[in-house]
């Protein structure tokens, strides 16, 4: 066989080698970096200014299964003042709830910290209705306290029939209202504490929510499922000293999802101090010159670019020289008012 032919031979064999295992290796890469589904609706907030950072068919109405619960467990923590070792006897009604359950039996005694860990680590759905009945004697009742804290969230297009999810007529939320009301519990250190705990010792309970060990920063919230409502998932993370609520509702792949809106929101955003407790300012009005201060630092996430657009007015308050306010202090972005604070005299 001549040079020539050995060389094509050998292009041959390479060739097919390259088309039998590369090409398809290739293939699969791309088939990897493919777009993440978005979900039926989405929502990403920043927990303390409540500023939508992303938010994709946000105000649409749908079921949300067990992220129920945050409102939940925010409802029994305001109700029982969040004293939590209240001994609670188990009824009949709570023993055999469909769906999740930590298998609650009739006449078992467990404190309420014990069945607000079962409902948000283990999504016991036995656990939502010992809860509810334990608070105001019926679901029902139970129900209409959830209503008045999603109102107090800021929540107005949610409606709850039961405690934990499980399908019903009239039980619906959307994204934004599910971040509002997380934001809302998060404020209860109670309740993040719950959300935050991978494994609660006392029962040996682990956590179901895979974004507390799969994603820097995450510190709860809730996952959900049912066949009706979907792959549903609200996730809280923190990072530079930003905290952000991301819900998903109907997600086909709601943790590879929330982790690319988180990631998106937390490139795009800085968590940035538009006001300091330090700083000092001058109000002046017909009769006098004072110096003054505010007494908290003001955050709000910034794009970049944004602070150009920030305006920071100063309003004197005329009164006699010994008011301890002497003034306001309005910061806009882009026109749009985001703070409102009292100057106090130095």
């Amino acid at each position: 066989m001549s040079r020539k032919s050995i060389k094509i031979v050998i292009f041959g064999v390479l060739f097919a080698f390259i088309c039998t295992f590369l090409v398809p290796y290739a293939s699969v890469c791309v088939k990897a970096q493919e777009k993440i589904p978005y979900s039926q609706a989405e929502c990403v907030m920043e927990l303390n200014s409540r500023r939508i950072l992303y938010e994709y068919r946000g105000e649409t109405r749908l079921p949300m299964a067990s992220t129920t619960k945050i409102a939940t467990a925010i409802t029994v923590l305001e109700a029982c003042n969040n004293v939590t070792n209240k001994q609670i006897t188990i009824p009949r009604e709570a023993v055999g709830v469909e769906g999740s359950s930590v298998y609650l039996a009739e006449g078992d005694v467990y404190t309420t910290e014990e069945l607000l860990y079962g409902l948000m680590l283990r999504s016991g759905n036995d656990c939502a209705t010992a809860l509810a009945l334990h608070c105001c004697g019926s679901v029902p009742l139970f129900c209409a306290k959830m209503n008045e804290t999603a109102r107090k969230a800021g929540a107005v297009a949610t409606n709850f029939r039961n405690p934990h999810g499980l399908p019903c007529k009239n039980h619906y939320t959307t994204a934004r209202d599910l971040s509002l009301i997380a934001c809302y519990a998060l404020k209860n250190p109670i309740f993040r504490q719950i959300v935050s705990t991978q494994d609660y010792a006392p029962k040996h309970w682990k956590n179901k929510n895979k974004m507390l060990t799969a994603y820097d920063g995450a510190i709860g919230v809730k996952t959900g499922y049912t066949k009706e409502a979907g792959r549903c998932l609200v996730t809280a993370a923190e990072r530079g000293g930003m905290t952000l609520v991301c819900s998903v509702l109907n997600s086909p792949m709601m943790y590879e999802r929330t982790a690319k809106l988180l990631d998106d929101a937390f490139a795009s955003y800085s968590y940035t101090k538009l006001l300091s407790n330090e700083d000092i300012f001058t109000v002046k009005d017909e009769k006098r010159t004072l110096k003054a201060c505010v007494r908290e630092d003001y955050y709000y996430p910034l794009m970049q670019g944004e602070e150009e657009s920030i305006e920071i007015c100063i309003l004197p308050i005329n009164s006699s020289t010994d008011r301890e306010i002497v003034g306001q202090i309005q910061i806009y972005l882009a026109k749009r008012l985001l703070f409102s604070a009292n100057l106090y005299k130095l």
